[in-house]
């Protein structure tokens, strides 16, 4: 585990905060590698509805430590374990099985984009700045990470992001898809976890269900098994009862289903 990954707890909501600060929340390879592991208590906790992922600091993380790509013992490919641990760290996010939400200030560069896209949603406020920078350092970007670039904001910008390296401001990355929410300067924070608390208010089976479906057709299938799976879980679990319920007494829902 690193120390520079911290979770800590604020009701149903859990926070993952990288925090290294001072390399503005650059993720070395041991960061990489120990992400699966950190993010596997919150994913199995039931109390836990939401994870919001942010940075320490005034910056959300500007990529992976440069220090690290040329670290690896095999000259023909040193990158070999370090793009190892970067796709089982992406995977583990992307796979978590409650919404997420990237809390993204300042610097979102490289493997903070990454990061940032392989949460569920991302919200920003005017100090963000993004961008993808392997051509600046000769890296090739993976597939899996240019796909997440790419279904969000289309061939022409991730064109544009990878082929130059350039940084886009926090408004064209609202207008590009890249980020759903633009919030004012002074409010990142109470609107980020004002949101989280509507979705922990919601459906947990409804959320997961959602996850699963939208995976499942960004993978070219048609989602229907997962689709008429959790359709028949939110029966057995008395969660439709129960929405329905509310709904007609115009009260809160009480869901049953924890995950």
């Amino acid at each position: 585990m690193s120390d520079h990954l911290r979770v800590t707890r604020d009701g149903a909501v859990a926070v993952l905060t990288v925090a290294r600060p001072e390399k503005r929340n650059s993720l070395t390879a041991g960061m990489w590698a120990a992400l699966p592991e950190v993010l596997a208590g919150p994913a199995g906790d039931p109390t836990v509805r939401v994870l919001v992922v942010t940075g320490e600091g005034p910056s959300f993380c500007a990529g992976a430590d440069i220090t690290d790509l040329l670290a690896g013992p095999d000259p023909d490919d040193p990158m070999a374990a370090l793009r190892r641990d970067n796709l089982a760290a992406q995977a583990a996010l992307r796979g978590f099985p409650k919404p997420t939400v990237a809390m993204v200030r300042g610097h979102c560069i490289g493997g903070g984009v990454e990061l940032a896209t392989c949460c569920d949603l991302r919200f920003t406020d005017p100090t963000g700045v993004f961008g993808v920078t392997p051509a600046k350092v000769g890296v090739v970007y993976a597939p899996e990470s240019t796909k997440a670039l790419l279904d969000l904001v289309g061939p022409a910008l991730t064109r544009y992001l990878l082929f130059s390296g350039e940084l886009i401001d926090a408004p064209t990355a609202l207008r590009a898809g890249l980020v759903d929410r633009l919030v004012a300067a002074g409010e990142l924070e109470r609107e980020v976890f004002a949101f989280a608390e509507v979705l922990a208010s919601r459906s947990a089976l409804s959320q997961r269900a959602t996850k699963e479906v939208v995976a499942a057709l960004g993978a070219g299938r048609d989602g229907r098994a997962e689709a008429e799976r959790w359709y028949r879980e939110t029966i057995a679990a008395g969660e439709l009862a129960e929405g329905t319920a509310a709904f007609t007494e115009r009260r809160p829902p009480r869901f049953p289903w924890a995950g």
